[in-house]
């Protein structure tokens, strides 16, 4: 009779948990490789820089991990009242976290920028892990000269090359971030994935819309609040106000007869009701508050 061999139990991982910071320039695709980390949209993006004006949690749970990625608005040179406050809240979720990935945009190379936002890096001795983003848009014989740039910026840190429109290598990267965070217990409960309210869904997805449908100056002197949210037995009934800087843009908005504000509406709509799952009635109105990205009272009031 043949023994019996046991074979021996792997031994369990050890649960980790941590605050993950995305920090880098504006438009580099933070809030893009948020979303594909957490395989779902809490974070809205756009072709233009500065998108994100707030800090936005994005929360991943596994098994044996939970990484709370918080998105921050770009580090850039801030000359307003506004600018200066989003950065000071990218600083602040940066010298918070327990892991910083720095995200480059790899179609840029390493920018004058990017030299700063590392010295800014530097004075905290946290971890950082560098995601090299946007590969999808890079030749090959590119890519060696970039990673050599960063080892020469940053020495020894684990670079991550990734394409966050795409998702590829996000796998490798969430595996690397797992590595990288200490151990301890979740911070939320396995179901939660965000920890912002509807109300500032709908803000952030009509704030999108504006970005994602008009030039020039306008998506930048504008916030949204939210008035009324009443759950119906049918539908939910949403009312929004936008505000804007100047009363030429008021009409830029509201477009010929209403219809520039009708599309914004029509589109935010649709995409409200794919996030939240249920049949939405949103009206939407425009108000002039004159310069409100320089009057720190309106700042706080929209949450900036």
């Amino acid at each position: 009779m043949t023994p019996s061999l046991s074979v021996p139990t792997p031994p369990e991982l050890p649960h980790r948990a941590g605050f993950v910071a995305l920090v880098g320039r504006p438009n580099v695709g933070k809030s893009t490789l948020l979303n594909q980390l957490l395989g779902q949209k809490v974070a809205i993006v756009s072709p233009k820089p500065q998108t994100t004006r707030t800090r936005i949690l994005g929360i991943k749970t596994l098994p044996h991990a939970q990484m709370v990625f918080v998105d921050t608005p770009g580090l850039h040179q801030a000359r307003t009242l506004l600018s200066r406050r989003m950065v000071d809240t990218a600083q602040r979720a940066a010298d918070d976290a327990d892991l910083r990935l720095y995200v480059v945009d790899a179609t840029d190379g390493i920018t004058a920028g990017d030299r700063h936002i590392v010295a800014l890096l530097r004075q905290n001795e946290r971890p950082v892990c560098v995601v090299l983003n946007k590969i999808d848009r890079l030749q090959r014989n590119a890519l060696l000269p970039l990673l050599a740039g960063i080892e020469q910026l940053l020495p020894g840190r684990d670079v991550v090359p990734v394409s966050a429109l795409t998702g590829t290598n996000v796998p490798a990267l969430l595996e690397q971030v797992v590595r990288l965070l200490p151990e301890g217990p979740s911070y939320y409960d396995a179901h939660t994935f965000t920890d912002q309210t509807e109300r500032m869904l709908v803000q952030e997805v009509v704030r999108e819309q504006i970005l994602l449908q008009l030039r020039a100056e306008v998506p930048y002197t504008v916030a949204v609040t939210v008035d009324r949210f009443e759950e119906r037995r049918s539908v939910t009934s949403i009312a929004a106000t936008i505000h804007v800087a100047r009363d030429s843009q008021k009409g830029i908005l509201v477009g010929a007869g209403g219809s520039r504000i009708k599309e914004i509406g029509r589109a935010a709509r649709i995409e409200l009701e794919q996030m939240l799952g249920r049949r939405l009635y949103l009206e939407l109105f425009v108000r002039v508050q004159e310069e409100w990205t320089t009057r720190l009272a309106l700042l706080k009031e929209f949450g900036l």
